[in-house]
């Protein structure tokens, strides 16, 4: 346990959904387009104030501390959903011609303390981050819907600032069945939230 640090509460946020890219794209062309969305990921994370403790192989975990955690990493999921459709895909587009590969993408939020360990032997060991927040917020990425944003309810109910939009209002989140995580609240938006 010594090689443990304790984390306060945080809200985690993943991105992923690549495989069939890597199974329709040469190798160099699937590296461009991990490279350009992880480019952008990261971008917006640290812009949002959020830090950036792991890449998880097509996955990018970006964490947020604080009062407003919630409503950062809500609003971080929405922005990476926007820039995938106005920023990734059409530079695609741009490059590659109007039927080349659109990256497809779930951002999944959850919260909940959390820490670090490291694990493996000497000279050769890693950090994994042991919570629900990190086992949730990457879950989504077996969810059959592309292009969303997933938030646990524990995410729904801490929402102050980005649980509307549009005018008039509406509600961006709908109440979801999580077939294969029993009794988890979770809220899916198709909304997007332009940077």
């Amino acid at each position: 346990m010594n090689h443990c640090a304790g984390c306060s509460e945080r809200d985690q946020l993943r991105a992923t959904r690549f495989s069939v890219m890597v199974d329709t794209q040469t190798a160099t062309r699937a590296a461009e387009f991990y490279k350009c969305y992880m480019l952008c990921a990261a971008r917006i994370i640290k812009n949002a104030g959020g830090s950036i403790p792991a890449y998880d192989g097509d996955r990018i975990m970006g964490v947020f501390v604080g009062d407003d955690r919630s409503d950062l990493a809500a609003r971080t999921a929405l922005q990476i959903k926007w820039e995938v459709y106005h920023g990734v895909n059409i530079l695609i587009k741009n490059q590659y011609g109007q039927d080349a590969y659109q990256v497809k993408h779930v951002v999944g939020v959850g919260t909940s303390s959390i820490f670090a360990c490291r694990i493996g032997v000497r000279n050769d060991n890693d950090l994994v981050w042991v919570g629900r927040a990190a086992n949730y917020a990457a879950k989504p990425s077996s969810v059959p819907e592309d292009n969303t944003v997933v938030i646990t309810g524990e995410v729904f109910d801490q929402l102050k600032t980005y649980n509307y939009g549009g005018n008039p209002k509406k509600l961006m989140w709908e109440a979801r069945t999580w077939v294969k995580m029993p009794g988890l609240r979770i809220y899916r938006s198709t909304w997007t939230w332009g940077i």
